[in-house]
């Protein structure tokens, strides 16, 4: 019998050794999270990183409520995500020229509108260099051991031995029982895996930034504009402000320390999918009212891009890629995560919750199975994690589209259209509890050869009465050139 989860706090220490040697690839969100996490299932950790040390550097991204739920066996790290979190955040709507449609709301009271219990939200948007702090406070007192300046460019496995590993750029050799691929999209794994998907040119990217907030005091009006809320005890309060245009959105976030701005739009031909690569204000400001129609963007938020410092402003471009089709090795030694396995766009708020469940759910099917039946776990864990993703995809699409194309009219009637989807089936997930009630259930489907989606003794952990159907960027592509809005399927999507 597995060791059942009954939701109490198992700190490090509560479970046997396992004896499986685990080695991780990245130390991005998942990497790091698969890391913690083995080490307290009981296994043996050691993490390659390509790079001379983990990159804390960004801006904001969402954290989903599900990719949070594993702290209550992590006190420390619990207590620290508290006290960085955004308390009694505020959220404001703008159209993209400046006109305000909808007033300032404390985010508690927009989760009552909309039915949902303000004590727990779906999600926060959390402060990217914040939270990777937090992660390696965790990995630097666990003594997890890093291998730095580690770029990993093969993967292998012996079926017959029980291993695999895999190869540096200077022929450094590494091998382990099980290999975590967390080393985002474009990893190497991919070719063993069975193929890398091909990335599709979204022709859109994100132009990103975040500095100290003391920058924008060089100009009074956009002092005052951004500046944070007065709550009720008279303190001030961090704000959210979303516009909303034309094939197009942005976002603001004020905080006592930090000022962030992040904008959808064409691309300018200066684009890479890299964090590293910067731009000057300049360049923002010559195309950002491009495309939006005869109303240019709020010339208040013009300004807040020329206060911006050098080297702050990333554009990374956008890429559409299809859901992978397979994220474990013929012989379910080395497994995909995170980007690795599924990239999603920034619309989704999803891409950091699902690497954080995949990484959660993996060493938990690996505890669950324990050393003799790595393969079995590992794609025990597979078959948990891929509809549900494909499915979590497919919504930021549809995010998406309801982002850059906002029918004001509705908005109007009812503020809760100019908000993104966010699924009770989505946040109200628990990966490690889930991997414990389902984990035998899903062996034994996969021995009778039944798929996922139709064996009715497994709980769904996609929208409820939903059939799988393989899709396509392509296909998602051409209904939206056709005005067709993005079909997500049968099942109960809300």
């Amino acid at each position: 019998m597995p060791f059942i989860d009954d939701g109490e706090c198992k700190p490090v220490g509560s479970y046997p050794n396992s004896g499986i040697d685990v080695l991780i690839v990245g130390t991005g969100l998942a990497g790091l999270t698969a890391a913690i996490e083995c080490v307290r299932k009981g296994h043996n950790v050691r993490v390659l990183e390509r790079n001379d040390d983990i990159n804390t550097a960004g801006d904001m991204y969402f954290m989903g409520l599900s990719a949070t739920k594993f702290f209550k066996h992590w006190p420390e790290m619990a207590k620290e995500f508290d006290e960085i979190s955004l308390h009694n955040c505020w959220i404001e709507t703008f159209k993209h020229h400046g006109d305000q449609m909808i007033t300032p709301l404390k985010v508690a009271d927009r989760l009552r509108d909309a039915g949902l219990d303000p004590d727990t939200p779906p999600g926060t948007f959390q402060m990217r260099p914040l939270v990777y702090k937090m992660y390696v406070h965790q990995v630097q007192k666990l003594g997890v051991k890093i291998q730095f300046g580690k770029r990993v460019v093969d993967y292998w496995e012996e079926e017959s031995t029980g291993k695999a590993g895999v190869v540096t750029d200077k022929d450094e050799k590494f091998e382990a029982d099980v290999v975590i691929a967390a080393d985002g999209v474009g990893s190497k794994s991919q070719k063993l895996v069975g193929g890398q998907v091909r990335a599709m040119k979204s022709g859109r990217a994100m132009w990103r930034a975040a500095f100290p907030k003391h920058h924008i005091e060089k100009n009074p009006e956009v002092k005052e504009f951004f500046k944070m809320i007065k709550g009720q005890s008279g303190e001030e309060e961090p704000i959210v402000r979303t516009w909303l245009g034309p094939g197009t959105y942005a976002m603001t976030l004020t905080r006592p320390d930090t000022m962030i701005w992040v904008m959808n739009h064409d691309v300018t031909g200066s684009e890479r999918e890299s964090w590293n690569h910067t731009i000057d204000y300049h360049e923002v400001l010559d195309n950002m009212d491009k495309g939006v129609g005869p109303k240019p963007w709020a010339p208040i938020f013009k300004e807040l891009i020329k206060l911006t410092p050098p080297n702050t402003i990333v554009n990374f471009e956008l890429f559409w890629r299809n859901p992978q089709p397979k994220w474990a090795s013929p012989g379910a030694r080395v497994i995909n995560i995170g980007d690795a396995a599924h990239s999603f766009l920034p619309a989704s708020g999803n891409g950091a919750t699902q690497a954080i469940e995949d990484a959660v759910s993996l060493a938990s099917c690996l505890q669950i199975g324990g050393k003799e039946n790595i393969p079995q776990s590992v794609r025990a864990h597979v078959r948990m994690r891929f509809i549900r993703n494909a499915c979590a995809q497919k919504l930021g699409f549809s995010n998406a589209e309801l982002l850059q194309d906002t029918d004001w009219t509705k908005v109007k009637l009812d503020p809760r259209v100019a908000q993104p989807k966010l699924p009770s089936w989505v946040w109200g997930h628990d990966p490690e509890k889930y991997a414990y009630e389902v984990y035998d259930r899903v062996a034994e489907s996969m021995r009778r050869g039944v798929p996922f989606d139709e064996d009715d003794s497994i709980p769904p952990n996609y929208p409820p009465g939903y059939k799988y159907e393989p899709w396509s960027i392509e296909n998602i592509m051409e209904d939206m050139r056709n005005g067709k809005p993005v079909e997500l399927g049968s099942g109960n999507w809300d």
